[in-house]
């Protein structure tokens, strides 16, 4: 765990890990989902020194409980694809629409 986080953040790490465990997640997988889950509610507490726009306007996951989960209907956010395409260097992504943006991403 990160120094930063607080013993309740711990205790809904372990939760959520376990939680995920249980659902049939890797440990790897499972690790990932509680470490983002506990980070995402810490940046709209405003306990982290950099946050995206996505993690403090957004809902929390709590909130949001799995509507986002990539296998839905909807899928992720033109946002969410938006900070991907950012991070993997797609040129043009910033006019692109949503579909344009999950078809440069690969994920239509």
């Amino acid at each position: 765990m990160p120094k930063e986080w607080s013993d309740k953040q711990e205790r809904q790490y372990e939760h959520i890990k376990e939680s995920a465990e249980d659902r049939g997640e890797s440990g790897k997988r499972a690790k990932e989902i509680a470490a983002r889950t506990v980070n995402k509610n810490r940046a709209q507490a405003g306990q982290t020194k950099t946050a995206s726009r996505t993690s403090v306007k957004d809902k929390s996951p709590q909130q949001r409980g799995g509507q986002r989960s990539h296998s839905g209907a909807k899928g992720p956010t033109r946002d969410q694809l938006y900070n991907e395409a950012r991070q993997r260097n797609i040129k043009g992504r910033s006019g692109m629409t949503k579909a344009q943006l999950a078809h440069a991403l690969g994920k239509d």
